[in-house]
C-alpha cells in the first residue's frame, strides 16, 4: 500500500504529537539535541530500527548502567515506535546516573513522544540551566509548551534559542508551527520563509512553508515548493488532498460542523 504523501500526513493529522517524536517529519538522534556522550569511536548505526532496537538492546542488557548505551537504546526503542519501553528505560537510566544531562535530554524526549508532556518539560528543564542553556533543548521545550496549547509561552523559548544561534531554520520552523496552530498563518510564513532561506534547511522546513502557503489557498506555489523535495506527481497529489481537505472544512463550517478552520499538524523534530 502506498503511503501517504508527506505533506497531507502533516495536514490531516488530528494531533502533532510528532513534533517531537519526528522533528516535523523525520527522526532525530539524541545527539542531534544533547551533543555527543564522548568521543569514542562507535561502529556505523544498524541499518533498521528494528535492528538497531536489537542491537543495543543485547549491548543494554550486558550492561544496563552504562549511560551512552542506555540513552542509545532509548533512541533505537523511540525510532522503532516502542515509546512506552523507551521511557521505562531511559527512567531507569537516570536513576542509575543521577544529574546525567544527556540522559535527563534522552528522558524528557522520551517522554514527549509518549505524551507526559508535563512531566517532559520539567525533566528537560533539569537536562540544561539557565545559566548553560542548550539552544536544542530550548526549541525542544518550546514543541512541548506548543504540545499543551501554551503557545505563547512556547514562543519564548523559541525566541531564547534563536538568541544563541540566531537564523537557525530547525527553530524557525518549530516557531512557524507554533503560529500556524493558533492560525496565524502570515505570520507562520515569515518564520518559515526565514527558515526557508537558510542554507541549512531541509526537506521537513520546505514541506512545512509548502503546507502554511497551501493553508491560504496558494496551492500552485506550495506545489512548487513541494516539488524540491518530491516527484511531481507526488507534490501534486500532496497539494490535490491538501486543498480537498480544506473545501471539506469550508463546507463543514457552513453547516455549522466543523470546529478549526486549519487543521491540526503532525509537526519536526523536532523540528531539533
Amino acid at each position: 500500500m502506498r503511503q501517504q504523501p508527506s505533506i497531507a500526513r502533516l495536514a490531516a493529522s488530528v494531533a502533532f504529537a510528532a513534533l517531537i517524536a519526528a522533528g516535523l517529519g523525520g527522526c532525530q538522534t539524541v545527539s542531534d539535541v544533547t551533543g555527543s556522550l564522548g568521543s569514542r569511536a562507535e561502529p556505523p548505526p544498524p541499518a533498521t530500527p528494528q535492528r538497531a532496537a536489537e542491537v543495543y538492546g543485547e549491548r543494554y542488557r550486558a550492561n544496563p548502567k552504562d549511560a551512552a548505551i542506555a540513552v542509545a537504546y532509548g533512541q533505537a526503542l523511540r525510532n522503532n515506535g516502542q515509546r512506552e519501553q523507551a521511557v521505562a528505560v531511559l527512567e531507569q537510566a537516570t536513576l542509575a546516573n543521577p544529574g546525567n544531562k544527556t540522559v535527563l535530554a534522552a528522558y524528557g524526549r522520551a517522554l514527549a513522544d509518549n505524551g507526559n508532556f508535563k512531566l517532559a518539560f520539567d525533566v528537560l528543564s533539569r537536562a540544561h540551566s539557565p545559566d548553560n542553556p542548550d539552544w536544542k533543548l530550548l526549541s525542544v521545550q518550546g514543541t512541548v509548551l506548543d504540545q499543551m496549547a501554551r503557545h505563547d509561552e512556547a514562543r519564548r523559548y523559541y525566541e531564547s534559542a534563536l538568541k544563541i544561534v540566531p537564523g537557525e531554520p530547525s527553530v524557525l520552523s518549530n516557531l512557524g508551527l507554533s503560529y500556524m496552530l493558533t492560525r496565524e498563518l502570515p505570520k507562520a510564513e515569515e518564520a518559515l520563509r526565514q527558515a526557508y532561506g537558510s542554507q541549512r534547511a531541509d526537506a521537513r522546513v520546505r514541506q512545512n512553508l509548502a503546507l502554511v502557503i497551501g493553508l491560504q489557498g496558494r496551492f500552485a506555489e506550495a506545489e512548487q515548493i513541494a516539488r524540491a523535495d518530491l516527484p511531481p506527481d507526488e507534490a501534486a497529489a500532496n497539494v490535490a488532498y491538501l486543498k480537498q481537505m480544506i473545501q471539506g472544512q469550508r463546507e463543514g463550517q457552513g453547516k455549522g460542523k466543523a470546529r478549526n478552520a486549519v487543521p491540526m499538524a503532525a509537526l519536526s523534530q523536532p523540528d531539533q
